[in-house]
């Protein structure tokens, strides 16, 4: 068994939990990438958790990335981990996999699979072909900060959430169905709005062959074959949390060289594929060191479920001159050879009207509603070049930032990523801000799109409000 999970990218974890007598309310938070533009939210956590063992403590919350006590605060970060291990706050547990069911404000029921994944099978390069692979654009610099954080860090706390794409739904809630038969590990509601969450520990061999079975049938034949330059299989795809796995495997990355020098052979990290220890049952040949850092502890969630569902990620731009960034768009759009324009409409109802003209349209544009100044308008693309909404207006405010830059005019200019209509129409109504609202993305079309096309357009969805993001809950040590 442990040789097929080897080959899939698997391995059962030992995971930490907290001890008896937790409040799991206050130890459980929200994903540190979520309400990156809502102090108030973080502060509503901090007054929450209290003096309380929390996850809290354990994470470093993107919207103080900025600030200027970065290096005190993940000092103080991996000072309360090794707390928590020493004081026994945070408990070992036999290897196996957690079985969890989530309930939020907008769905009764959302069922996954806690496990750890080998970061030797997950290459997040546009164009990879591994067998963990990205669903959308990686942004190269927002690695080193996190690696920051995680590189001295004894445990892991994961928000990452990977696909599996099961219609007949054999692996994940095969087990929910004899759920019954598992030992109850937590049972609690979640502070700030985030439901309901239950977990099962699954550790009998029976249920973690079946496990291994499943997911191998679900991916087929892996082994390489010589000459073959077909497209490689796809088993895990990401859904939320692309940066904390690419900041864990640069994080393994770092750990595997110094291994590898320590072992006297520097150089072998340099030739090895991303996929090969995967397409080797053992890894043996590989020579790839085991070490607890070489994974990472992932929820996996079927793209089939029903409790999933996929919302976009909005964008609003900050720090903008009400009176030219229209100019400054069209401008932009035209430097990437796109014919843009920009109406306003008087009512919401001929907006809606506008676009469906322009969706029966033999050659239909892209037409991204956006909010300035309290009034809605349509940011219109007749030649876009990306397949999605999303692609194109990414191209344009990238060109818009990156010229700001280089001009040294509207240097304040910054994108955020933003979940939930009313969010974007409170900030995108300020004084300096403009919103724009994107559409959502149909999830049974992922594995296939990213099989065809390779990564996505970053930000291009996200699975469920920011309300329904994974709460840090496990653990598990990295050194």
């Amino acid at each position: 068994m442990n040789s097929i999970y080897k080959k899939l990218g698997v391995k059962i974890p030992e995971i930490l939990l907290p001890a008896e007598g937790t409040d799991l309310t206050k130890w459980a938070v929200i994903a540190c990438d979520q309400y990156t533009s809502q102090p108030d939210y973080w502060q509503s956590v901090e007054e929450n958790a209290g003096q309380s063992p929390s996850t809290l403590k354990l994470i470093f919350p993107e919207i103080y990335l900025k600030e200027e006590d970065s290096g005190i605060r993940i000092n103080n970060i991996n000072k309360t981990m090794e707390q928590y291990l020493e004081q026994g706050v945070l408990q070992p547990q036999k290897p196996g996999f957690i079985l969890v069911d989530r309930s939020t404000p907008h769905t009764a029921s959302r069922k996954g699979l806690i496990v750890a994944v080998d970061l030797e099978c997950y290459d997040y390069n546009v164009g990879s072909q591994s067998l963990i692979r990205a669903t959308e654009g990686t942004v190269l610099d927002r690695i080193p900060p996190r690696v920051k954080i995680r590189e001295n860090a004894p445990i892991e706390l994961p928000h990452i959430m990977v696909l599996i794409d099961d219609p007949n739904k054999t692996v994940i809630e095969s087990l929910y169905s004899r759920k019954d038969t598992y030992k109850k590990l937590y049972d609690f509601d979640l502070m700030q709005g985030g439901g309901h969450i239950r977990g099962w520990k699954v550790e009998d061999e029976q249920s973690l062959s079946q496990v291994a079975s499943a997911l191998e049938k679900l991916v087929g034949d892996i082994s390489p074959k010589q000459g073959d330059v077909s497209p490689k299989p796809l088993l895990f795809a990401m859904g939320d949390g692309n940066h904390s796995l690419a900041s864990a495997k640069a994080h393994w990355e770092n750990v595997k060289a110094e291994l590898l020098r320590k072992q006297g052979n520097p150089t072998q990290a340099a030739n090895h594929q991303a996929d090969s220890a995967c397409a080797d049952a053992g890894a043996k040949a590989s020579g790839i060191p085991e070490h607890p850092a070489r994974y990472a502890l992932v929820e996996l969630v079927n793209v089939h479920d029903d409790g999933l569902v996929f919302e976009p990620i909005h964008r609003v731009i900050f720090g903008i001159n009400h009176a030219t960034i229209q100019q400054q768009l069209i401008e932009a759009a035209r430097r990437l050879q796109l014919d843009a324009r920009i109406r306003f409409f008087d009512s919401m109802k001929v907006v809606d009207e506008a676009i469906e003209m322009a969706e029966d349209s033999v050659t239909a544009p892209h037409n991204i509603l956006f909010i300035l100044e309290g009034a809605y308008g349509l940011f219109t693309v007749k030649n876009p070049v990306s397949t999605l909404e999303v692609g194109t207006l990414q191209s344009v405010l990238d060109e818009l930032v990156k010229n700001s830059i280089e001009t040294g005019n509207d240097t304040d200019l910054e994108i955020d990523y933003i979940h939930g209509d009313q969010v974007v129409t409170e900030l995108g109504s300020k004084a300096g801000s403009m919103g724009f609202f994107l559409p959502v993305m149909n999830k049974n079309d992922l594995f296939k799109t990213v099989k065809a096309d390779g990564v996505l357009p970053r930000k291009t969805f996200s699975m469920g409000e920011a309300e329904e993001k994974r709460y840090y809950m496990e653990c598990r040590c990295i050194k």
